[in-house]
């Protein structure tokens, strides 16, 4: 496995990449996580929910480069990686897009399971056409993902912390917030879309959860 994992590695020295990052806060995600844990819902589940909803607005983001074009792929398969005893894998979530939340948690268990008991088949984690690498559980701030081959984008996340804000009472009051880090294919993606995908990204989170389990 490690040889493989370095083997990907590799791999990605030959693409060009960019990063942006983002800022986004938490409060209303965190009320919703609240509602969804007895549930039986992740963060992590949540995680992929949303950035499947945003995908479908960015496909060029959701899209690889190839060789002499680009690949656009119609359903947003939401791969996140997992470490492992030896390694490092990522389970993938196909046609997030099409699952509701509570489906979504359901086969992330369930993928999760089979990558812990090395069961996944080939197909369960090696068609993913975008990435989610979740360090926040760790306290981590901010951090920088290597770009997994054969996709355009990786979405790195930190931890949520509190913070000191000016609110838009004019008071200065606490919110939490995260620091988003997406690492982009340049061959075929430009900051600008980044960016795009980002402001949508934390839309969704900051303002419109309920869209996330259509509460």
């Amino acid at each position: 496995m490690q040889k493989a994992v370095a083997k990907n590695m590799e791999a990605t020295l030959s693409v060009p990449i960019f990063r942006v990052s983002r800022e986004i806060y938490t409060d209303d995600f965190d009320a919703l996580y609240a509602k969804l844990k007895p549930k039986g819902v992740s963060v992590s589940a949540m995680l992929a929910k949303a950035v499947a909803m945003v995908l479908q607005k960015h496909p060029i983001i959701n899209a690889a480069y190839v060789e002499g074009g680009i690949k656009y792929n119609s359903d947003a398969n939401i791969a996140m990686a997992v470490a492992i005893d030896g390694g490092l894998i990522t389970p993938t979530i196909i046609g997030a897009q099409n699952m509701d939340i509570f489906q979504v948690g359901e086969r992330r268990r369930e993928l999760v399971g089979k990558a812990k008991d090395k069961k996944l088949s080939p197909a369960e984690y090696s068609s993913g056409t975008f990435t989610i690498s979740n360090l926040g559980m760790f306290g981590v701030q901010q951090f920088d993902a290597i770009l997994p081959p054969g996709t355009g984008s990786i979405l790195a996340i930190a931890a949520s912390t509190p913070k000191v804000v000016q609110m838009s009472n004019g008071y200065y009051g606490v919110k939490k917030s995260m620091t988003v880090t997406i690492t982009c294919d340049h061959r075929h993606i430009y900051g600008a879309d980044a960016a795009e995908f980002l402001k949508d990204l934390a839309d969704l989170l900051e303002n419109n959860t309920r869209d996330i389990a259509m509460l």
